[in-house]
């Protein structure tokens, strides 16, 4: 047995090893398919890249190449993976030895350095006053025979991908956030159209009743229940416009503006289309490979199983080399000066006796970081799994409700134009014609808010993918 360690420790000085690396645990196992997936012919890696291009609105494409820009987050997280890639290069460069260029030199005159002279009366001691000068360099190297900078580099490395998956989790949320305040303000806007529209359309059933109840036709209880069901429509605008208002303030974070920013663009804008991005055919394993969020869990996973290699690696000994070399010059006061070439070389070797359990704390706390980072990642992963089923589901429920809002939205502007046609043939009243309208305007809200609600689930969608990140980050 003795043999084979020896052995084993004769190759490691040689080529180098790593006996304390531990290998992360191994990810979930992700299903074969979605349940709830409704895939659509679509350029997968395209869509996902540009996901927001699919809705068709010029104003939400600029919005988004704004908060891209300017968005103070993603500049911070931006800043984060420098600062991180520092890291990365400041661990690669413990792998390697350093040279360092020195000059030194002065005076001194110490009590130990006594020189016997010889005098008038005998031999006199003098302590006398030394001129140095050194030129040279000096080598230092800490010999990573058993890989524990290695671990040490990779840690940082693994950190890296860490803070450039948070970066790319960033964008993504980003992206969501810009076009779920846009869509959901455009909707705000186009029901505060239709409210408009309404109480104007109640104002005139109201006049109309209030003529009817002129002539007889009409008894007081049912104008006074159209006043009333005036002041309710009317009741609903402060909300709206509070929520315009609230969504505009929001999106203007977003993109890191004032407050005064957007709504000049929104006036200028002309409305907004009905376009709907188609939905990629994506199997659940590459949803949860590409979305960055596992992606940062995954390398957290990694910095921790190699922190914990480091840790271990305290128990094994560690190898020095140093040199070096270079001119000495040196006068004494009386004597002629010399210069001469110098150098030193040099070995070590330090390995761990006593630390009154020291290191095995650490380990045991890396080891524990290790297994948080595990659990975490699962718990992220099956998180996600179920965020895209439940995006799945809900994108499927709003695109049934908005077909069958549809539906009925066309069935009352039938309805609307008939009576239309009806009263002009003498065959009904003002207030049936008013009543149709009435019932258009009502299913114009609902499907304004359907349509809101399925432009906001495809948002969803693309959330839960992860979709939305340049094609160099893959």
């Amino acid at each position: 047995m003795r043999r084979w360690q020896g052995f084993y420790l004769a190759v490691c000085l040689v080529g180098g090893c790593t006996p304390t690396r531990v290998e992360p645990p191994a990810a979930p196992a992700a299903p074969a398919q979605w349940r709830n997936a409704m895939p659509e012919p679509a350029d997968d890696q395209q869509v996902l890249r540009e996901w927001w291009r699919g809705f068709a609105d010029p104003l939400l494409d600029d919005l988004i190449a704004e908060a891209l820009r300017a968005n103070l987050d993603l500049r911070i997280a931006a800043a984060r993976v420098r600062e991180a890639s520092a890291g990365l290069a400041l661990a690669n460069s413990i792998l390697y030895p350093s040279l360092d260029f020195g000059v030194g030199g002065g005076e001194e005159k110490r009590i130990d350095r006594i020189i016997p002279l010889p005098g008038p009366t005998g031999v006199k001691l003098t302590t006398p006053a030394v001129d140095a000068v050194n030129v040279g360099l000096n080598f230092r190297w800490e010999t990573d025979v058993f890989g524990v900078n290695r671990l040490t580099a990779e840690a940082y490395a693994a950190q890296l991908q860490a803070s450039e998956a948070g970066r790319r989790a960033l964008r993504a949320g980003l992206l969501a956030q810009v076009a779920g305040h846009y869509l959901e303000l455009r909707g705000a806007q186009r029901r505060l159209t239709v409210l408009r529209q309404g109480i104007d359309l109640q104002r005139r059933r109201l006049r109309a009743m209030q003529a009817f109840y002129a002539a007889g036709l009409l008894n007081q209880a049912d104008v006074a229940r159209q006043a009333a069901l005036l002041q309710v429509w009317e009741s609903n605008q402060p909300g709206l416009e509070r929520q315009i208002a609230a969504l505009t303030q929001g999106l203007g974070v977003l993109l890191g503006k004032r407050s005064d920013y957007l709504p000049p663009l929104l006036d200028a804008a002309p409305a907004p289309g009905t376009g709907l991005p188609k939905l990629p055919s994506l199997f659940p394993a590459t949803v949860l490979e590409s979305r960055p969020d596992l992606q940062l869990a995954r390398a957290e996973v990694e910095m921790a199983a190699a922190n914990l290699g480091v840790a271990k690696g305290d128990w094994w000994p560690k190898f020095n080399l140093a040199a070096s070399g270079g001119l000495g010059a040196l006068a004494l006061a009386g004597f002629p000066g010399i210069v001469e070439g110098v150098y030193t070389l040099g070995a070590g070797i330090s390995a761990p006796l006593f630390n009154a359990g020291r290191i095995s704390a650490r380990i045991t706390a890396a080891d524990a970081r290790l297994e948080q980072a595990a659990l975490a990642y699962e718990n992220a992963f099956l998180a996600a799994l179920a965020e895209t089923e439940t995006a799945y589901a809900a994108h499927a429920s709003a695109k049934n409700a908005n077909q069958q809002i549809d539906a009925a939205r066309n069935q009352a502007e039938r309805a609307q134009r008939q009576r239309e046609v009806l009263f002009r043939q003498g065959a009904a009243n003002w207030l049936e014609v008013l009543e149709a309208e009435q019932n258009k305007l009502l299913l114009a809200d609902e499907a304004s808010k359907s349509l809101t609600a399925l432009q906001l689930s495809l948002v969803g969608l693309y959330r839960a993918f992860g979709g939305g990140w340049p094609a160099e980050d893959g």
